[in-house]
């Protein structure tokens, strides 16, 4: 860092493997607590920052352990908001969203320390989906609780194809005290597939006959019905689809063709460049809670780059970020009113 760089202090909750960390830390910012309830997680975070991280339930956090910081930075937990998720819990008749009660709720959680805090910057991240669940009324409550604390609200959905070579859209929302924070532009890059390819990949990704005949007979079934299972063999010369956190039971989102061989998963190294992690990064040694670790984690070059726009938003006197179209704040309003809130 720059000796004449501001230090602005960030927490870290539900830190997952530490993507959000390493953004915030390159745009200048000190993390000064982390928090993540999965233990396999926390393992990976602890090896690659080699300091403590606090492992247990947010819930059993009390405020006051928590030190001073001037962004609250949380990925909660995605599953109840992602359209997979909401599909698999409605059709368990279990609830998703707010009123799951394991992970949908924990964003009152953020709540609970915001108010004994008061951060200047709230800084999250959830899957695109948010934007659209419940018919908009999940989106509403967030801005709802935020701006009744004083927090000027904005969102914008982005791609990580803006930076690495995978589709994967996800929402950020940024809440301020001092003015409104508005997203600017992130500038693409263009990048393939092809530069993430191992040169030699270990043939223990070579997917079996077996599975490669399911793969095929499931697409084809499907096709013919015109929904549902699809494998996909990536184009190395384009962008993969989103890895996802169980990825690693099939590969079917993302499989690579081989020269006289069946297709190959991606690598769990691969996995972690498409989400702009540096080799230096280290994974787990075993690739089932690798790919899921992953699948569940951030782009790292995207919350760089939103990271130093808040950066220069904390501190230059006026907000120099290209304004983009804000979302219809009474449409927001309006869903927000007839919203019961969870306690």
């Amino acid at each position: 860092m720059a000796k004449n760089k501001k230090t602005l202090r960030f927490i870290d909750l539900f830190a997952g493997i530490g993507g959000i960390r390493i953004g915030f830390e390159r745009a200048g910012f000190q993390c000064v607590y982390s928090n993540e309830y999965d233990n396999s997680a926390a393992a990976t975070y602890r090896a690659n920052f080699g300091k403590d991280i606090d492992t247990r339930d947010i819930r059993d956090v009390s405020v006051e352990e928590i030190p001073a910081h001037d962004v609250l930075c949380a990925g909660f937990p995605c599953q109840p908001f992602s359209v997979a998720g909401v599909s698999a819990r409605s059709g368990l008749k279990r609830p998703h969203g707010f009123q799951d009660e394991k992970q949908g709720n924990l964003f009152f959680e953020i709540l609970r320390v915001v108010d004994h805090h008061k951060p200047s910057v709230i800084f999250l991240e959830n899957v695109a989906n948010f934007e659209r669940h419940d018919k908009g009324r999940t989106l509403a409550t967030v801005r709802q609780e935020l701006e009744k604390r004083g927090y000027k609200f904005n969102y914008q959905v982005f791609d990580a194809a803006l930076k690495v070579p995978q589709r994967r859209k996800r929402i950020y929302m940024v809440a301020s005290l001092e003015k409104k924070h508005l997203f600017g532009e992130i500038k693409p890059v263009n990048r393939t597939v092809k530069e993430i390819i191992e040169k030699n990949p270990d043939p223990r990704f070579t997917i079996s006959d077996l599975l490669w005949s399911s793969h095929q007979a499931r697409t084809e079934r499907n096709r013919l019905k015109g929904n549902g299972f699809r494998h996909n063999i990536v184009n190395v010369d384009g962008i993969a689809n989103t890895l996802t956190s169980r990825y690693g039971k099939d590969g079917r989102e993302n499989l690579v063709l081989q020269s006289g061989d069946n297709p190959r998963m991606l690598t769990p190294r691969e996995c972690a460049r498409l989400m702009g992690f540096d080799d230096s990064f280290i994974l787990p040694e075993t690739k089932t809670p690798a790919y899921r670790q992953l699948g569940n984690s951030v782009c790292v070059p995207i919350i760089e780059e939103l990271a130093k726009q808040v950066y220069s938003h904390l501190t230059e006197p006026v907000a120099v970020m290209e304004a983009v179209e804000e979302p219809e704040v009474d449409n927001l309003a309006l869903v927000a009113q007839a919203i019961p809130l969870a306690g």
